[in-house]
């Protein structure tokens, strides 16, 4: 079998004899039941496929939809001129990147249909093209563009760029809007959906069919496609990996599987993700290795939001559905760029529940994590985690606060915010990364944290405490019963109170009992 493995372009995967997923019944029903589109997905996730099968369709290029749904449901297979404007591939640092890469999609556009550029601006050239085209064939202009909002996310803290850019693509994506007369569809496709940057303003047609139940699987791979496209290959992999086939399906699962964009949305695993596992045989993190955005990073260091918060319930709708222009919110970053997905919906109260898709995303993030919060934890450091887990494994409670005390000290504070929410963000990261190694629960209340962490021969209670005293530390683990659960348990047990000083952002004192 073949893989499309990173190929976006519908023609190729199809006269290559890669597999393809068919989606076409839902492209089908999207050309003829409307008009304008917009569609945001995390990265790698087949948006770019999706508008070069669209491209296809629109060109009407049968052959390459020869056994295929849609084979069946269309009957005419008009011929219209496209215009297809990809704004991915490329890092805009500056206006001149940005011009330069409509530049050349205007000329080649001026060139394919015979007409010469009247005007500098690149709103007016696209303009005159849709004329042009519309004129030269007889028919209505398909517009469709990939990536949209790309020189935006990396413009990312920096105001002026943004701004400059938001004002030339506002001006060029409203075209579309005076031209609809000579327009027969519009699609945009984007990783967010940058909703006080008024970008659409001049679009206020726009469908939105990123939430839309009935487009929830039109990209990505559903747990039926798995079984229907790739049973084969499943079984290739069970039998390299020594598992059953059941087992291999459950693995898959829990690696790359549990995105979900609407309230009713199927089970999606990430196709590049899954793919590449099928190709290689092999489980790895596929997805973080292609690079975490820069607009994600930059959200994460602005450092006034408690990461605890990310999983918590009763996230209104309105928080998902765009991206605030200050970046002062990670929540809707983080589930519009895949890092965050919707695990329940309260319809009463109009509330999403969310989480982590899958362990490749979570651990993926919490590497990027590590990197913000605590860069000095590298693994040929003093501080790689693996050696706090070794640590709490050898019983040495002693060296392990030595070492945390030694962690906080060589910190370089490049996290903004306040001292609290900087020591509670750091152990959390902590947590989670030592958690793939030992068995940690972390419960928080009122800014306070107890810590239990769980190895084969040892239990450790720490309580943290914020400028207080490491005995009133202790003394709360007593008062609120904390090792009581262990208190029949053969493993020796370590009770650690901790305070952590506002002022100086370390460890004042520790205790163990």
């Amino acid at each position: 079998m073949l893989y499309p493995i990173g190929i976006q372009n519908f023609a190729n995967i199809r006269e290559s004899g890669y597999v393809y997923v068919d989606k076409t019944d839902l492209v089908h029903r999207l050309v003829t039941t409307g008009k304008y589109y917009f569609l945001s997905r995390p990265r790698r996730f087949g948006k770019s496929l999706l508008v070069s099968t669209l491209e296809a369709y629109f060109q009407g290029k049968k052959e390459l939809f020869k056994g295929l749904a849609v084979e069946h449901l269309e009957k005419d297979w008009n011929a219209y001129p496209v215009l297809h404007l990809d704004l991915s591939g490329k890092t805009y640092n500056s206006m001149d990147d940005l011009e330069v890469r409509l530049d050349r999609h205007l000329s080649q556009w001026e060139a394919l249909f015979g007409f010469e550029k009247r005007y500098p601006m690149a709103d007016a050239r696209f303009s005159d093209i849709i004329d042009a085209a519309y004129e030269k064939t007889g028919r209505q202009v398909v517009i469709l563009i990939d990536e949209y909002d790309k020189p935006l996310l990396d413009a990312a803290g920096n105001k002026s760029l943004r701004e400059t850019f938001r004002s030339c693509l506002q001006g060029f994506y409203s075209v579309m809007k005076s031209q609809d007369g000579k327009l027969r569809f519009g699609f945009l496709t984007g990783v967010t959906k940058l909703g006080k940057l008024s970008i659409f303003s001049g679009l206020n047609n726009l469908n939105d069919i990123s939430m839309d139940n009935q487009y929830a699987d039109i990209c990505g791979i559903s747990e039926d496609d798995l079984h229907a496209y790739f049973d084969g290959s499943v079984e290739e992999i069970a039998s390299t990996n020594e598992m059953s086939k059941e087992e291999c399906y459950a693995k898959l699962k829990d690696y790359y599987d549990g995105y979900h964009f609407s309230t009713k949305c199927p089970d999606i695993y990430n196709p590049f993700s899954l793919l590449s596992a099928l190709y290689q045989r092999e489980f790895k993190d596929f997805w973080y290795e292609t690079g975490t955005p820069t607009f994600v990073v930059k959200a994460l260091r602005q450092g006034k939001f408690n990461l605890e918060n990310l999983t918590l319930d009763r996230v209104p709708a309105s928080a998902l559905g765009g991206v605030n222009a200050d970046d002062s919110d990670p929540v809707p970053v983080l589930y519009q760029s895949g890092y965050l997905t919707i695990k329940s919906y309260d319809e009463r109260r109009q509330r999403y529940s969310l989480k982590y898709p899958n362990q490749e995303v979570e651990r993926g993030f919490m590497e990027c994590l590590a990197k913000t919060y605590v860069p000095t934890a590298s693994y040929y450091s003093p501080f790689d985690v693996q050696k706090f887990v070794d640590d709490f494994e050898k019983g040495d409670a002693e060296g392990l606060m030595k070492r945390f005390e030694a962690f906080f000290a060589d910190a370089d504070y490049a996290i903004a915010g306040d001292a609290e929410l900087y020591f509670q963000n750091t152990m959390y990261v902590m947590c989670k990364l030592m958690g793939q190694l030992v068995q940690v629960e972390r419960h928080t209340s009122a800014g306070r944290m107890d810590i239990v962490v769980q190895t084969e021969k040892y239990v450790y209670v720490m309580e943290l405490k914020m400028d207080s005293s490491a005995d009133e530390a202790l003394q709360q683990i007593e008062d609120k019963g904390y090792a009581k659960p262990f208190a029949a348990d053969p493993r020796k047990l370590f009770k650690i109170g901790v305070n952590f000083a506002s002022a100086t952002r370390r460890i004042e004192e520790w205790k163990i009992q």
